[in-house]
This record gives structure tokens, sequence and C-alpha cells, in this order.
């Protein structure tokens, strides 16, 4: 018992230093991201706009894998899943539905939700590698049945998915226009991550601290640590599902492929890179290898190789991430002031 309640009390100290220099850390993001927009906006290009938006989304996985894997200690290898069908979804919705951005969010986050629910019934069953394995398993399984699927595109996916039109009272936002659609997937962004933030502030999120912790201590303090687990995957999923709405309102077609073992993938390496954990280390991660990617892309198409040699770099030299010697380092820097 007393080990759980170090959880809570004992570690309560270091816990408002650290999350002050993760909340800078989070504001410096974001200044930064607008400052590119101006930037972009004076040069006129659409290339970095569009890139930037992929980024962001992608994050929005990465904010879905680390809520399991640094929150809840589940390591995700099927995250995809959920993403790509939250495209699939957003894309079907908006082409044989409405070109409305609010009904396809909502159709997301009601199917998102009880797809996440059969999966989490499914894989919470297992533990430690064996609830990796399972992850797998079902995103290859939905993404095969979706490859073979002529109704979906089959292999090539669906295209021609109109972009919406958002009406803001007196105004309207087009998401085909690329500085526009980068602010509004930014303000996505950042409401998302505020609300993941005060949600670990919770005693539901300290729950789940304390699952990763000791999850057979949890238990014998009367709570039951599979609801949690359960809850968690939920809400990954749909924090996942919501952020692939996003990307055919960005790319115009969705494939296959946003399910695949790839996807997944490099969000846990996103989350790695930026410090697992943090929540917002998923969104600097997802921008550093979005950049990599960019910039080695265009000198050779073997990019993975560079990205895979960053992964091992990190876990080897820098297991924290970059917000996780980040973090601390400012705190120390303010504490001698």
């Amino acid at each position: 018992m007393g080990e759980v309640l170090t959880i809570g009390s004992a570690a309560a100290p270091a816990a408002p230093r650290r999350r002050s220099g993760v909340r800078w850390l989070s504001y410096a993001f974001f200044a930064m991201a607008l400052l590119f927009a101006a930037v972009a906006a004076a040069l006129g290009d659409v290339f970095f706009f569009r890139l930037a938006t992929e980024s962001l989304i992608f994050g929005g996985l990465a904010l879905s894998v680390d809520l399991l894997l640094g929150r809840t200690g589940l390591l995700p290898l099927g995250q995809a899943l959920f993403f790509g069908f939250g495209a699939y979804v957003s894309a079907l919705t908006l082409k044989h539905l409405a070109p409305s951005l609010p009904l396809a969010l909502a159709v997301v986050l009601l199917s998102g939700t009880v797809v996440g629910l059969v999966g989490g019934l499914i894989a919470i069953r297992a533990k430690g590698v064996y609830f990796a394995l399972i992850s797998f398993g079902l995103a290859q399984v939905v993404s095969k049945i979706v490859f073979n699927t002529r109704e979906l595109g089959a292999s090539d996916g669906l295209i021609g998915v109109p972009a919406p039109v958002v009406s803001l009272g007196v105004a309207s936002l087009d998401t085909a226009h690329a500085p526009s659609f980068f602010l509004l997937v930014l303000a996505g962004m950042a409401v998302l991550l505020a609300l993941l933030m005060r949600l670990m502030d919770t005693p539901f999120g300290r729950q789940l601290d304390a699952v990763r912790t000791n999850e057979q201590r949890l238990a014998f303090l009367g709570f039951d640590p599979w609801r949690y687990k359960l809850a968690a995957f939920v809400l990954a999923a749909d924090i996942a599902a919501l952020s692939g709405a996003l990307y055919p309102m960005l790319r115009g077609f969705v494939s296959p492929e946003l399910m695949f073992f790839q996807v997944s993938g490099n969000a846990v390496i996103n989350v790695i890179v930026g410090g697992t954990g943090t929540f917002v280390g998923a969104l600097y991660g997802s921008a550093l290898l979005t950049v990599l990617k960019s910039v080695v892309g265009s000198f050779t198409a073997h990019h993975a190789i560079v990205i895979g040699a960053l992964f091992v770099v990190s876990v080897i030299f820098f297991p924290k991430g970059l917000v996780g010697y980040l973090a601390p380092a400012l705190e120390r820097l303010w504490s001698r002031r």
C-alpha cells in the first residue's frame, strides 16, 4: 500500500516542477508553429503548410500512442488501425453524406468509440508483449480486409474526397485553403493537448499512472485496473480516429496504407524521440521526423534508414526523449534564479 501511496503523495512535490517545464515547452511549440505560419504565408509556399499540417495530424496519432505507452504502460503496435479507420469513415461521410467537418468528426467519434471498445475488450485481456502483438494483429487483419474490399477502393483507396467548408458565423473557412486548414488543425491539437494534460491531473489520470507503476498494488487498494486500461484504450482510439479524420481533408484521398504497421511504428518512434509520457513530446517528435523525412527524402529514397538510426540512437543515448531532457534542464535553470 505504501508503494501506491508514493505515486500520489511522495512524488507530488516533484510533479509541479516537471509539469512547468513541459508546459513551457508546449507554449514554445505552438509559438514556433505560429511563427512558421507567418513565415510560410509571407513566402506564399503551400507545400510547407501541407507538410506542417500532415505533421500535426500524425502528431495526433502519436498523442494517442503516448497516452497508452507513456501514461498507462501499454505498447500499442497497431494504433494505425484507428487512425486509418477514422480516415475512411471521414472520407465516406464527406463523399456520400455531406461535406461537413462537424458531421464527419461526430460520425468518426461515435464509430471510433465503438471500434475502440471492441478492440479494447480483445486486447486489454493480454499484458506486456502479448498486448503489443494482439494490437498489431488486429491492425493487420483490418488493413487486409480494407485492402481487398472493392467497395472501399481496395488497394487504390478512396479518391476525390471533397474539402469541407466550415461555417464560422459571419465568415467561413475552406479546408482546401492550406494556411487556414493548418491553423484549424493547430488549434485542434492545442485543445487536445490541453485536455490530455488536464486529464492527467484528475484522479483518473493518477490511476493510469498507478496502473503503469504497479498494477497489482492498485488492485489491492480496491480499484479495477482492467477498467482503467479499457477506458484509456478507448480514449486513445478516439484520439487516433479523430486525427485520421483530418487526413482526407488534407490529401483528398485515403488508402489502406494508413493502417499498415509502418504508420504505427512511426507513431511509436515519434513518442520515444519526443519524450515518452510528456504528450507534447509526441508533437515535437512528429515535427522532427516529418522534417527529417522531407529533407533526407529529397536526397535518397532510403530515408527509413536514417529514421531507424535516429531511433536507435535515441533509445540508447537519450531514452527520456527531447522533452524528457529539456524540461528538467529548464527547471534547473529556473531554480538557480
